[in-house]
């Protein structure tokens, strides 16, 4: 035990700051990749309720793809295809120079690009919760389409959607651990390397599990807390008056 207490220890041969740093990177791509995510989830949602069939087959083809993708592949494509890919293109404009992109940017773009997918389900099925007479009586009322959209359809759309979304956070959190395949020094990663130098996999693996459930329990307690707020106003079924 007290083996265990030192390589867990913020010493000079303890592994307990390296752990948390990871913690951070963990976040930090969770976190950045969200907004991105959700954002580009709502474009795609939007397309697939579009009067104009290409953008209809376009959101389609997209949700099929990326849904269908093992996230790991999507990730080696961004990584590593996007280099191979602006080389190319650098070399065919006789150009001489070498491409990298970051691990931390392949993460977020890789991740983004599927809970995009993900949510933009979340979303249509919020749309269609919405009844169209409220969009109607705003337009009666005078009211634009950004007008409509900002004080009528958003309010609810995103109380409709949060359960959805708040689960695909705790699938993103737990999909950031494959970030470390491409050297990215997230807390899968500093504790796969903990392990390879101490070998001692139960305790490092076990202190990483320690950190994602901490998140997702902190997350849980987070998105509990904002479907509370969102549902204010609006009485249980079977409560109404």
């Amino acid at each position: 035990m007290a083996d265990w207490v030192a390589l867990l220890s913020f010493g000079p041969d303890g592994w307990g700051l390296a752990l948390l740093q990871g913690a951070w990177i963990t976040l930090s791509v969770a976190v950045v990749t969200l907004p991105f995510g959700l954002a580009l989830g709502l474009a795609v949602a939007l397309a697939f309720r579009s009067s104009s069939p290409f953008w209809r087959t376009a959101a389609t083809l997209y949700t099929t793809v990326f849904r269908g993708l093992p996230e790991l592949l999507t990730l080696y494509i961004i990584y590593f295809g996007i280099q191979l890919l602006v080389e190319h293109l650098i070399k065919l404009a006789g150009l001489q120079s070498q491409f990298s992109i970051s691990p931390f940017l392949a993460g977020v773009v890789a991740l983004g690009l599927v809970l995009a997918a993900f949510s933009a389900e979340v979303w249509l099925g919020a749309f269609n919760a919405l009844h169209k007479g409220q969009v109607e009586g705003a337009s009666a009322l005078g009211l634009g389409r950004f007008q409509t959209f900002r004080h009528i359809v958003w309010p609810q759309l995103l109380r409709a959607a949060l359960p959805g979304l708040g689960n695909n956070w705790m699938v993103l959190l737990k999909e950031t651990s494959l970030v470390s395949v491409i050297t990215l020094q997230d807390t899968m990663f500093i504790a796969t390397r903990a392990n390879v130098v101490t070998k001692e996999p139960f305790l490092f693996f076990g202190a990483a599990a320690c950190i994602y459930l901490f998140f997702s329990v902190v997350s849980s307690i987070g998105l509990w807390a904002l479907e509370r707020r969102s549902a204010r106003g609006f009485a249980p079924v079977g409560r109404q008056a």
